[in-house]
């Protein structure tokens, strides 16, 4: 198993935000997270980082406890995460954006990263835009961007945070069927999105998040057709 969470906690005072989550994902797999607003689901992706430190429970990767593992070595060791708003180095080119992530994710000089780099260029549709200055793109392109950096350090788990978030259902489209991609490569992907149809395109494991505590997981047929699940999106019995 390539990652195992084991009843994880976090709360910030009086706020349990991740209330005993326990879930494994296996290697080359690609699986969902779903929840209302504020179920959690982004404190989950920073605990598994290390950007923020759990309260309880632990965190394994390939068997190994990585619950108190500085962040930069979780990212050496294969973690890495796109975020929900897209921050490059503004100033920075596409492809600068991409070579600092290589060089500072896997402690490797820029003659070592170039070649991996423009692999990524191509693979994520930016290979047209590498000069560009990464401050004047539009959203479709930052959002690109934002993946692209994360693929750069060479992840062996790679978590996206609602990254068709924005965008026109064309360019979902667009963005789903590289995601698509990134995953027959091999990559292991877990992806929080609210566009669940995006989602269902990629991931073949559904998990359901609910005011911090995991309250559904299967295949997403299965989960999306649970009463619990569709209440809870609801806010009222099914």
């Amino acid at each position: 198993m390539l990652l195992a969470i084991e009843g994880l906690r976090k709360s910030y005072g009086s706020l349990l935000v991740t209330d005993s989550v326990s879930l494994e994902v296996a290697e080359g797999e690609a699986l969902g997270i779903i929840g209302p607003n504020g179920a959690g689901k982004t404190t989950l992706f920073s605990l598994i980082t290390g950007a923020v430190p759990a309260d309880a429970g632990r965190i394994l990767l390939d068997g190994a406890d990585i619950t108190r593992t500085p962040a930069q070595r979780r990212c050496l060791s294969g973690i890495c995460r796109s975020h929900q708003v897209p921050h490059p180095f503004e100033k920075l080119t596409v492809a600068e954006n991409l070579l600092v992530a290589a060089c500072f994710g896997q402690n490797k000089r820029e003659t070592e990263v170039v070649d991996e780099v423009g692999a990524i260029l191509e693979q994520t549709g930016l290979a047209a835009k590498a000069n560009r200055v990464s401050g004047a793109l539009p959203l479709l392109d930052r959002k690109r961007l934002e993946m692209a950096r994360a693929l750069a350090t060479n992840p062996r788990l790679l978590l996206l945070d609602e990254i068709a978030g924005g965008l026109t259902e064309g360019e979902c489209q667009e963005l789903v069927e590289t995601i698509r991609d990134i995953h027959r490569s091999g990559r292991t992907i877990v992806w929080i999105e609210h566009i669940v149809h995006a989602l269902v395109a990629v991931v073949s494991r559904l998990v359901v998040l609910n005011f911090g505590k995991l309250i559904a997981q299967g295949k997403p047929e299965e989960v999306l057709a649970s009463p619990q699940v569709r209440e809870t999106y609801l806010g009222s019995p099914v």
